[in-house]
């Protein structure tokens, strides 16, 4: 572990796939971190490692400088920062909020609104990469809000990520992962396509992947999760359940704007088929299994 102790005070919610990795960085890195987590459990590797566990969202709060939040799904969020009990009505003045979950744009706007009339700042800054961009403090990291704030917490996102860009303000960060799960989602379609096209044709998917991942059909999740699939390895670098979350808040934020999106409505139909087959808990590449079925 780093010995230069930070004198900042992280708090961090959320130790999941992904989160116990990117607090894993903060820790190592030399800050002072507190966490919280609703099962204490997936929590004990990091207090083992010096963090300290915080029993309530209020506990947590009232003694962190900077508040990291990385959950499930919107009305968690909103729970969790605009309820009673929640961060916004206990959290010092002048605090951090930085939400990493994949939430609504719409949503990041109401919380940075009640922040600022509580003296607090509040960036949304969702990310892309998975678990294995996780462990590696590889993520990429889409930030909405003040200019200011984004240069304070751009230190600490540096210890998580490497592709950290301000998009602009408020909801823009969620805006942007958008973005990010639209180009995913059919993108899964096409690698499932191709890997059943190629054992079809009698070819060894492990040789097609290397001639075509590196050409023009390249992209990440073709080389991360190809392999994978071919593995038979669903292992969750990124739940089913939570994509099919992601993709619904982007259909509605088309919707509002008056976009038809025929990829995307495709790509959730065939997620909420696997879902329904009791695969919500799987990770996003599973989706494979619907073209075993055929």
């Amino acid at each position: 572990m780093n010995n230069v102790k930070n004198t900042l005070t992280i708090g961090f919610i959320g130790i999941g796939v992904m989160g116990k990795s990117m607090a894993g960085h903060l820790l190592k890195a030399g800050y002072n971190l507190h966490i919280y987590t609703r099962t204490k459990d997936k929590a004990a590797d990091l207090i083992s490692q010096g963090a300290t566990w915080k029993n309530s969202v209020i506990e947590l709060t009232r003694q962190a400088d900077v508040i990291i939040t990385m959950i499930g799904y919107p009305q968690d969020v909103e729970s969790i920062y605009l309820g009673p009990n929640g961060i916004i009505s206990n959290a010092n003045k002048g605090t951090y909020l930085i939400d990493m979950t994949t939430s609504t744009p719409t949503l990041a706007k109401k919380i940075a609104q009640h922040a600022k009339e509580k003296g607090l700042f509040s960036l949304d800054a969702p990310v892309s990469g998975g678990d294995i961009g996780a462990r590696d403090a590889r993520l990429t990291i889409m930030v909405g809000g003040e200019a200011k704030a984004f240069e304070v917490c751009k230190p600490i996102l540096e210890k998580m990520g490497a592709n950290i860009i301000l998009q602009g303000e408020a909801g823009a960060g969620q805006h942007t992962k958008m973005c990010n799960q639209i180009a995913i989602a059919t993108n899964m379609i096409g690698i499932c396509e191709a890997i059943a096209y190629a054992r079809t044709s009698g070819l060894d998917p492990e040789k097609v992947l290397q001639s075509i991942s590196t050409g023009a059909a390249g992209s990440w999740s073709l080389s991360n999760l190809a392999p994978r699939i071919i593995k038979e390895d669903f292992e969750p670098g990124f739940f089913v359940k939570h994509f099919i979350k992601d993709m619904g808040i982007a259909l509605q934020e088309a919707s509002a704007m008056g976009m038809e999106m025929p990829g995307l409505k495709l790509a959730k139909q065939l997620y909420d088929e696997l879902a329904s087959l009791g695969e919500e808990d799987r990770g996003t590449q599973a989706l494979y299994k619907l073209w075993e079925k055929k």
